[in-house]
């Protein structure tokens, strides 16, 4: 299965929606194919301009390490040699940090990374979970 634009638009809108449940601060949301491609983004009103960027590559780190934000900030806090050469080789375009979540199908297969800034990174993840479940797929943040 792949992530399709319907699936992903969903992510977004119920990640949205979620952030604005618990109160927080205006969201961007980027959802990435298995690839590493964006299929969908959204930054709410009052989000600053450069949140492309940083949701991006909450998701991007995800999908190049087959991790979700949590281990690769967990690995950078331990090991920030290691990941400051691996976000080296993929020229400085992940951000280790929670807020980047991999999307996984019914059989439990990577199908693509959401990635979420705007408030504290585990807000953003568990914002992120949300969107994710409300599309009827698993996350792992």
């Amino acid at each position: 299965m792949s992530l399709t634009l319907r699936k992903a638009r969903k992510i977004v809108a119920a990640t949205l929606a979620k952030g604005r449940e618990m109160g927080l601060r205006p969201l961007s949301v980027a959802v990435l194919d298995a690839g590493g491609h964006p299929i969908a983004f959204e930054r709410e009103d009052g989000a600053s301009p450069g949140r492309f960027r940083i949701a991006h590559g909450k998701a991007y780190g995800c999908i190049m390490l087959g991790l979700p934000g949590s281990a690769i900030q967990a690995r950078a806090d331990q090991q920030a040699y290691f990941v400051g050469a691996l976000n080296g080789l993929y020229d400085g375009a992940f951000v280790p940090v929670q807020g980047g979540v991999l999307v996984k199908d019914a059989k439990g297969l990577i199908v693509g990374a959401v990635g979420v800034t705007g408030d504290s990174s585990e807000n953003d993840a568990a914002a992120a979970m949300a969107g994710i479940e409300a599309a009827g797929l698993t996350g792992a943040s």
